[in-house]
This record gives structure tokens, sequence and C-alpha cells, in this order.
């Protein structure tokens, strides 16, 4: 599977974002779908992830802020994401994987290209 995430920018702290990743390829609807981030300077972080079933996991830093979604229809996954704080700032990365759940990056085996997202305060 292919994945390309977009929609990324800049927008101040409070505000709102949405990222999306369209898979190609098929059968998307059987992989867990992630969020992941890297912050410049740091590692990479676990954001989001969202099961075959619909089951979604946060990390808490975002918990109550960001929302997973996917619509199998589309072979897309998005990411909601509000109340944007600076720590926020990253370059976000979507990220494919058979597996049933998991939050470990390396245990993905398909990614996409990341999109900058920048808070300003």
């Amino acid at each position: 599977v292919q994945l390309q995430a977009y929609g990324g920018g800049l927008v101040q702290a409070g505000g709102s974002l949405r990222l999306s990743c369209a898979a190609s390829g098929r059968s998307f609807s059987s992989y867990l779908m992630g969020w992941f981030r890297q912050g410049s300077g740091k590692e990479r972080e676990f954001v989001a992830a969202i099961s075959r079933s619909g089951n979604t996991y946060y990390a808490d830093s975002v918990k109550g802020r960001f929302t997973i979604s996917r619509d199998n229809a589309k072979n897309t996954v998005y990411l909601q994401m509000n109340s944007l704080k600076p720590e926020d700032t990253a370059a976000y990365y979507c990220a494919a994987d058979l597996s049933l759940v998991t939050r470990i990056d390396t245990e993905y085996d398909y990614w996409g290209q990341g999109t900058q997202v920048t808070v300003s305060s």
C-alpha cells in the first residue's frame, strides 16, 4: 500500500487543522492506520491509531484535542487536530500495518511522506 499525507500548514495556537492520508492499493480496510510525528531534534512519537474495526487510540498529549477517523470507501484516514499548541509543531506521518493494534513505529510496514504542521504562539 502506498500512502500520501497532506493538509499540514501554519496555524496559530488554539486553531485547527485536518490532516488526510490517502492510500492506494487493495484492502485498505484491513490495515491498522496510525499517525506519528517528529519535531525538530526529537524522536518520532505516536500520535493516534485506528484499527480495522474502528477502535481508536491516542497519545496522552493529544487526547481530547485530536480525533482520528477513517473512510474505507475513500481509502483515507484523517486526523482532526483542534486546540493546537506550539508543542504540536512537527512533521506528521501516516503509517499502515496489518497488526491488530500497535503504538510502536517500527512495527508499521508502510509510511507516507511527512506533512509539516507549524503552530505559532
